[in-house]
């Protein structure tokens, strides 16, 4: 009996190395899967000096990997409506997400302002005009020959721009100097490469090092609509827990105070944008 005891033992000890290398194996693809795990965001181009590091951030506490696509936010709401596979939509207003749910193409309760944006009118470090002194009357001068927003029919900074110019009485005098880019992004690019002399801009990307040692000036806030930007699930979302996690993370976790450092303001008590555009 000695014996057949001594010959089993290895057995069992065998048995329990394949317990614990099963149980190895089995984390390793667990954690695995969850490094696998990726969100798809589609992201107002005024995100894009504050979106990389929200989602290194994010990834880094999550082990969830965020895949950003940039652009103004009317061609990202076009893209959604025309199926592009995106879980989350961080627009630069609140209206495109409000079209979306009442599309039945976003969920509805999801809709969640992130931040309130602000205008900046930006130029050169080597521009003769402060525009901290002068304000709208840099435009003015016949040194300042084109003048960069966002193209109005698509994106909200661009509205914005345009609404705060005809606030201030300029925009008579101006409107002929504009050229629009196709996003905020690149309207930034204009007025950085010197085919525009001046641009009216988010604030956000103002403080990025590329375009912090330009003068600026921020446009009174009274001068044109709040531009509460704001972010919904889609419905076509394949990982909404992980979108939800996100939408968290940048309204009430550390994202919010990222968003702050860039400039976004603390966004008003929450109300749902169907609500608002009945």
């Amino acid at each position: 009996m000695f014996e057949a005891k001594r010959h089993q033992m290895p057995a069992a000890r065998n048995s329990s190395k394949s317990v614990v290398v099963l149980m190895v194996l089995v984390c390793v693809a667990a954690r695995a899967r969850t490094q696998e795990r990726q969100i798809r965001v589609a992201a107002a181009s005024d995100l894009q000096t504050v979106m990389p590091h929200i989602a290194k951030t994010f990834a880094e506490l999550t082990q969830t990997a965020v895949d950003v696509s940039y652009g103004s936010s009317g061609n990202l709401f076009a893209q959604i409506q025309n199926g592009a596979p995106f879980d989350l939509f961080f627009s630069a207003d609140d209206e495109f997400p409000a079209k979306l749910i009442q599309a039945g193409l976003a969920e509805p309760r999801s809709a969640t302002v992130y931040g309130v944006g602000s205008l900046v009118l930006w130029m050169p470090a080597d521009a003769k005009c402060d525009p901290q002194a002068a304000g709208w009357n840099c435009l003015l001068s016949a040194a300042v020959a084109k003048v960069a927003i966002a193209n109005p029919a698509h994106a909200p900074y661009g509205r914005a721009a345009v609404a705060a110019l005809q606030a201030a009485h300029v925009y008579d005098q101006v409107h002929t100097k504009l050229v629009l880019g196709e996003n905020i992004s690149q309207a930034a690019q204009f007025v950085q490469s010197g085919n525009a002399q001046a641009g009216i801009l988010a604030s956000s990307q103002v403080r990025s090092a590329a375009m912090s040692n330009g003068k600026q000036w921020e446009v009174p806030q009274d001068n044109y609509p709040p531009i509460e930007q704001t972010v919904v699930v889609l419905k076509a979302a394949k990982e909404k827990t992980a979108a939800q996690d996100l939408v968290k993370f940048v309204t009430a976790g550390p994202g919010r105070t990222v968003l702050e450092q860039f400039g976004f303001r603390p966004p008003p008590a929450a109300i749902a944008p169907t609500e608002r555009h009945k």
